[in-house]
């Protein structure tokens, strides 16, 4: 299939001068680069027999449907995890997380001028952060969100967004990641579904496909955190 061409501006390539008064204004520009991507095609096709539909007692083929929609999105989440491992910062925790990784990891992309936007955690160091006072203890952290929902929808300024292992994460693995400038994703095909029918067959069923492709932009806005 034919590849995507993305625009991506080089980092620091354009810079303001003093100006002696009455001289010209110093002409610049940002520079860009492109990343050559090309989309995958993913899908998935289902039959299911009439006498299958006719004697069922909920619609079959719908819910099949809905069960690949739910994998597509795995999938997705996958391809977006492994193009996160490209990141160019790594924190070696212990056992588990500690607020010192967490932090860690913000500071990594600080220096790189980037912001902590979103903490992408599996559901072990999800555990470990449930385990840690100072997320628990209301004199410290001053709510109780942790206990009444089982996670914080922020960290220190970031979105915590858990994944499931269905989607390829690694739950002793996390990354702290600026949005703007981890990775992109280029979709030819969103996820679309084709109803078909095969008389000859007895069959009704459809076809679902996507094509898609996830890579990523800026290492240094990715900092990954490892724990055992």
């Amino acid at each position: 299939g034919s590849s995507v061409e993305i625009n991506r501006v080089a980092e620091n390539t354009l810079d303001v001068r003093a100006i002696a008064e009455g001289a010209e204004i110093t002409l610049d520009q940002a520079e860009y680069n492109n990343l050559n991507v090309r989309p995958r095609k993913y899908g998935v096709a289902i039959r299911i027999t009439r006498e299958m539909l006719e004697d069922a007692n909920f619609n079959l083929l719908q819910h099949n449907i809905m069960i690949a929609g739910r994998r597509f999105g795995e999938n997705e989440n996958s391809l977006v995890v492994t193009a996160l491992d490209a990141g160019a910062n790594t924190i070696t925790g212990a056992a588990a997380i500690t607020v010192a990784n967490i932090t860690r990891a913000i500071q990594y992309l600080e220096d790189a001028d980037k912001q902590a936007t979103d903490f992408i955690i599996g559901f072990e160091v999800l555990n470990d952060l449930r385990n840690i006072d100072t997320f628990v203890e209301f004199q410290k952290v001053g709510n109780t969100e942790m206990l009444s929902r089982g996670f914080y929808g922020t960290l220190y300024g970031a979105n915590v967004i858990r994944v499931s292992t269905n989607a390829g994460m690694t739950t002793t693995t996390s990354y702290m990641i600026d949005r703007n400038y981890a990775y992109v994703i280029a979709e030819k095909r969103p996820i679309t579904v084709e109803n078909f029918e095969l008389p000859t067959f007895d069959l009704s069923g459809a076809a679902l496909t996507q094509r898609i492709a996830v890579e990523p932009l800026r290492t240094n806005a990715i900092a990954i955190i490892t724990t055992t």
